[in-house]
């Protein structure tokens, strides 16, 4: 049997409050699914104390973000989302003998997973301060690098 307690630190994925969040995706995303999302996305955003973002309230926000990215990257065509063949931006769409290309755009090779959907864009600019070097003197810090 598994320990549902609630850690310190952490955030529990709550379905309801994700779902009212992205009420676009909840539609065709079951509870299993996005719960199967959210522990992807913990993978990206350590859900830990010792997360790169220490605050529990910031960090549900990013986790829910990426869990809605990761959830519109998986969810069929027909459905709305990107299903599993198309991946970077639509650059272009035919419709006679249907041609359809995707490109990345001028993004960094990190960033170019982030550009596929609104949420991961902004997922990225959100964490812009991840992302940048941090002086704190009287300190002496390993270097962190995160994405």
């Amino acid at each position: 049997m598994t320990d549902t307690t609630p850690q310190p630190g952490v955030v529990t994925f709550d379905y309801a409050a994700w779902s009212a969040a992205y009420p676009e995706l909840a539609s065709s995303v079951t509870e299993a699914a996005a719960q199967a999302r959210f522990d992807m996305a913990t993978a990206i955003l350590d859900n830990s104390a010792y997360s790169p973002e220490p605050d529990v309230t910031k960090r549900t926000r990013l986790l829910y973000l990426l869990t809605a990215h990761i959830a519109f990257l998986f969810l069929p065509q027909s459905q709305g989302g990107r299903g599993a063949d198309s991946v970077g931006r639509l650059a272009s769409a035919t419709r006679g003998s249907v041609s359809v290309s995707f490109d990345a755009g001028s993004t960094a090779a990190n960033q170019s997973w982030f550009a596929q959907t609104q949420y991961r864009l902004m997922f990225w600019q959100a964490t812009i301060y991840l992302r940048q070097m941090r002086f704190i003197p009287g300190r002496s810090a390993r270097a962190r690098i995160w994405p």
